[in-house]
């Protein structure tokens, strides 16, 4: 049979607030009763939990982590931004990759309340997240959320104004034919890169040459391009949702002997690793993991030791990167 702390409480003839305080190492137990603790312990064979200790603490000295991907480059950076900001605060981060709250990751880290503060990073199911998470009165940020109703206490990338920012850069080097590939409609980043995008030709009184949805991989820009090859129509331009569809289309453009930028231009997204390492060098617009992952820090450990008890969202502003890819005779 398991000893518990109420055993541990009766054999020593102390209260079980006396026996918690012995386990939590505090100074203003009596050496007499902390030696009587230590023997019933000893005694008893007693070992304590130490996620049960903790949590009578109030702290667990982890924040969690929940991620739909480690497969990406910008994840990479703000999760390793996460993790060094929190452990100069003494925190160690624990990170789930999981697709949804029902996961056993999820679950562990917010059904068992195994955690002091929670960090959503692009979650899907944010809605139920967020549900379980006020009613376990857990702290958390979110990270590129989906749906602007959960701003509060979140850090989001301006992405219409990246979007904004691309197309122009585009329109501003005489392209006036120019593609918009993007992500799926659930994104919030689709949804405001391609509204950037409009607003930028809408301005100067031109249309899309075409507006195509898809996933973020390299299938998809490749696969739309040669598409376009096969028509024997192909735009000026293309605007890409992220890096991986840039690199499609250089793919599938370069294969068919069409140059880039000779011929048709390109501009990703994100600013992945890879961007600035295959020829040509990608344009993209650069999301700043660095400033995310710190702003993201920041607040939890506010809403963490209660100095922030007011929802807020804070916006970042992306960074037009120019590269090979959308202006001739450019070096990177």
């Amino acid at each position: 049979m398991k000893v518990s702390i109420f055993d541990v409480a009766k054999k020593s003839g102390l209260s079980v607030v006396t026996v918690s305080r012995v386990l939590n190492g505090a100074e203003t137990v009596r050496e007499k009763n902390r030696q009587k603790v230590l023997d019933a312990i000893k005694e008893l064979g007693y070992h304590p939990n130490a996620a049960a200790r903790s949590l009578a603490r109030g702290k667990t000295g982890i924040i969690g982590l929940i991620v739909t991907t480690l497969q990406d480059s910008f994840f990479d950076a703000v999760v390793k931004e996460l993790n060094e900001v929190f452990a100069l605060h003494g925190y160690y981060l624990a990170i789930s990759v999981s697709t949804g709250i029902d996961s056993d990751e999820s679950h562990y880290l917010i059904q068992e309340d195994r955690v002091d503060g929670l960090i959503l990073l692009s979650p899907m199911e944010e809605d139920n997240y967020i549900v379980e998470l006020k009613k376990r009165g857990i702290p958390y940020v979110l990270i590129d959320n989906q749906k602007p109703e959960n701003d509060n206490f979140s850090v989001t990338i301006d992405n219409f104004k990246g979007g904004y920012a691309a197309a122009s850069h585009l329109l501003d080097n005489g392209y006036t034919s120019i593609a918009h590939l993007c992500g799926q409609e659930m994104f919030r980043s689709t949804r405001e890169r391609r509204d950037g995008f409009m607003q930028a030709l809408s301005g100067r009184g031109l249309a899309p040459f075409e507006i195509v949805n898809g996933d973020f991989e390299i299938g998809f820009g490749y696969e739309t391009a040669v598409r376009w090859l096969k028509e024997g129509q192909l735009p000026q331009a293309v605007f890409a949702g992220d890096d991986n569809i840039a690199l499609g289309v250089v793919n599938a453009l370069m294969e068919a002997g069409v140059q880039v930028p000779g011929q048709v231009a390109v501009v990703g997204y994100d600013d992945q690793t890879i961007s600035s390492q295959l020829h040509p060098y990608l344009t993209t617009v650069r999301q700043p993991a660095d400033r995310i992952g710190i702003a993201a820090a920041d607040m939890l450990l506010k809403r963490i030791d209660g100095t922030m008890k007011r929802g807020a969202n804070l916006k970042i502003d992306p960074e037009l990167i120019v590269r090979e890819s959308s202006v001739p005779g450019r070096r990177a």
